[in-house]
C-alpha cells in the first residue's frame, strides 16, 4: 500500500486529532523569539506565548542546551524506585523560592495532572491527621474558575461551559462561591474592605450550609486566567480566605498554574502585594518549563508534609512520567534564567508600561468594558453596552473574531480569547501574555497592534 501524501495547508485532512475535525490549524515551521512563522509564509507576533507558557519566547539556547544534556545523562526512569539530580535540585530551587512556606514539590506534565494531585493530597491530609476527619471530602471553589480539563481538576472549576457536556459524570463533591471580581461583581460605593468582608462571609456561609468538618480546602487563582481574563484579588482578600478556611479547620488550595513562576510580577503570585498568604498546596504550571517541555508541579506547606511524614509517610498517587528528569531539567534552567536574567523585575516594569497603555489606547473605546491585569497578564473585556455592562450574544463570537482578525494581515498578531466572562457562558475577553524578556518597543508593538485589531473588528462589526 501506497503511503498517503502528507496535509498541506490546502487541505484539511490529517490523522491528528485536532482542536477542530472541521477546520485544519495553521502550521509553525519554526518559531524564535517573540514570533511564530507558519507555513503560509506569515510571521506571527505571539502576544500571549501560547496560552501563557513560552515566559522566554521561543527557541531559547539556554533550555534547548539544558534538554539535550540531560538527555545525554538519564532521560527517563521510574520514580517508584529511582531519583534523579534534575528532580532533586528544581524541587530545592523550587522550595527555596517559596521562603520556606513550602517544603516539597512533585511533579507531573500538566496543571490538569497537579490539580489532581492537589485534591487527592488535602485529601489525604485530613485522613492522616493525628484525629483523622475522613468525612472532609467537599471542595469550595469559585464561579467562573477554570482549574483544569481531566475530571477531578473540572469537577472543581466552576465554568459552566466547559463543564456542561461533562456534567453528568464529574464528581458532586464541589461548590461555588463569588469571585473576586470587582468590575462586575462590587456593589456601587463599596470599599475594597466591605467588598472583602462580603466575600468572606459568603465564603464562612458556605462551611456552614456544607458543615464545616465536611469541606477539605478551598481553590482559587490568586489572578485568574482563562476563564475571567486576568482578574486580580483585591487586597486584603486572600488573607480574609485563608483565616476563613482555618477557622473551619480547611486547608487553601491556591492554582498558579497560569498566573506563576513570574507571570504577574513576583515568582509566586501569592508573594505579591495585597495578596501576602502562603498556601497549604500551590499548583504550577505553563511557564515552568517555557513550553520546552510539558511540566508542571504541585508545592505542598510544611504542615501537609508534617501530617504525612508522621502518617504513612507516602503521598498515595503516582504517574508514568513523575519527576521526568528531562522536564526538570528544562523546568529548572527556566527558572535560573529567570531569575539571573532579572526577569521578574522586567515583568513588574514591562507589565505597568503594558497596563498603562493598553488604558490609554484600548480602555476608551465604546465596547471595551475593563482593562484588567498584573505583571505581563492582561485582560481586555468586550461589552455590548459601557454603561449597564450588558455583554455581546453568545452567538456573535466577539473574543474568537478578535483572535481570528489578529492573525490575518496586516495585523499578525496572536491575541488570547476567552468566552464566559460575565457567567461561565456569555461574556467576551482577550488576554495578552508576552514573555518576561520583552522590550518597551516590544510593549508598544503589541499594544499598537491590538488596538489596530480591536477598532478594524468593531468597525467591521458595525457595518454589518
Amino acid at each position: 500500500m501506497d503511503t498517503p501524501p502528507l496535509p498541506t495547508d490546502s487541505t484539511p485532512e490529517s490523522a491528528v486529532l485536532h482542536r477542530s475535525l472541521h477546520r485544519a490549524p495553521l502550521k509553525v515551521l519554526s518559531a524564535s523569539g517573540h514570533h511564530l512563522h507558519l507555513s503560509n509564509g506569515q510571521r506571527i507576533l505571539d502576544a500571549t506565548g501560547g496560552a501563557a507558557v513560552a515566559c522566554l519566547g521561543h527557541a531559547n539556547p539556554r533550555i534547548a542546551a539544558a534538554v539535550a544534556s540531560q538527555m545525554s545523562r538519564v532521560s527517563y526512569c521510574h520514580s517508584l524506585t529511582f531519583a534523579t539530580d534534575a528532580a532533586e535540585q528544581l524541587a530545592t530551587y523550587l522550595c527555596r523560592t517559596t521562603d520556606g512556606a513550602m517544603t516539597r514539590a512533585f511533579f507531573v506534565s500538566s496543571g490538569s495532572e497537579a490539580m489532581e494531585a492537589a485534591l487527592k493530597m488535602a485529601h489525604q491530609y485530613h485522613l492522616e491527621k493525628p484525629q483523622p476527619e475522613p468525612q472532609r471530602t467537599h471542595f469550595i471553589a469559585r464561579h467562573e474558575s477554570y482549574h483544569g480539563t481531566t475530571l477531578g481538576a473540572l469537577a472543581v472549576g466552576g465554568h459552566k461551559s466547559r463543564r456542561a457536556l461533562f456534567e453528568p459524570i464529574l464528581s458532586v463533591n464541589t461548590s461555588h462561591v463569588s469571585a473576586c471580581h470587582p468590575y462586575r461583581n462590587r456593589q456601587p460605593g463599596e470599599s475594597d474592605e466591605a467588598y472583602v468582608a462580603r466575600l468572606a462571609d459568603e465564603l464562612d456561609a458556605e462551611f456552614r450550609r456544607l458543615g464545616p468538618d465536611t469541606v477539605a480546602a478551598f481553590v482559587a487563582e490568586p489572578v485568574v486566567g482563562a476563564a475571567l481574563g486576568c482578574v486580580p484579588s483585591v487586597p486584603g482578600y486572600f488573607k480574609a480566605m485563608k483565616a476563613v478556611c482555618e477557622r473551619n479547620g480547611a486547608l487553601l488550595i491556591l492554582d498558579e498554574v497560569m498566573s506563576g513562576c513570574g507571570r504577574t510580577g513576583t515568582l509566586h503570585a501569592w508573594q505579591a502585594p495585597g495578596v501576602g498568604v502562603a498556601p497549604d498546596i500551590q499548583t504550577l504550571g505553563k511557564g515552568l518549563g517555557g513550553g520546552a517541555v510539558p511540566v508542571a508541579a504541585m508545592l505542598v506547606g510544611k504542615r501537609v508534609v508534617d501530617v504525612l511524614s508522621r502518617g504513612t509517610g507516602a503521598f498515595s498517587h503516582g504517574q508514568t512520567y513523575q519527576g521526568h528528569p528531562v522536564a526538570c531539567a528544562a523546568a529548572l534552567e527556566t527558572l535560573k534564567t529567570v531569575q539571573e536574567d532579572g526577569l521578574v523585575e522586567n515583568v513588574a516594569r514591562m507589565g505597568d508600561m503594558l497596563g498603562r497603555l493598553l488604558m490609554e489606547k484600548v480602555g476608551r473605546h465604546k465596547y471595551v468594558g475593563n482593562v484588567r491585569g498584573r505583571g505581563l497578564f492582561w485582560g481586555i473585556e468586550f461589552v455590548k453596552d459601557k454603561e449597564t455592562k450588558e455583554p455581546f450574544p453568545l452567538q456573535d463570537g466577539v473574543a474568537m473574531g478578535v483572535h481570528e482578525l489578529g492573525l490575518q494581515e496586516p495585523y499578525n498578531i496572536s491575541i488570547y480569547p476567552g468566552t464566559g466572562t460575565v457567567d461561565g457562558k456569555v461574556g467576551d475577553h482577550v488576554l495578552l501574555a508576552p514573555a518576561y524578556n520583552v522590550t518597551q518597543p516590544d510593549i508598544e508593538e503589541i499594544v499598537d497592534l491590538t488596538a489596530a485589531v480591536i477598532e478594524a473588528y468593531f468597525r467591521i462589526k458595525d457595518e454589518r
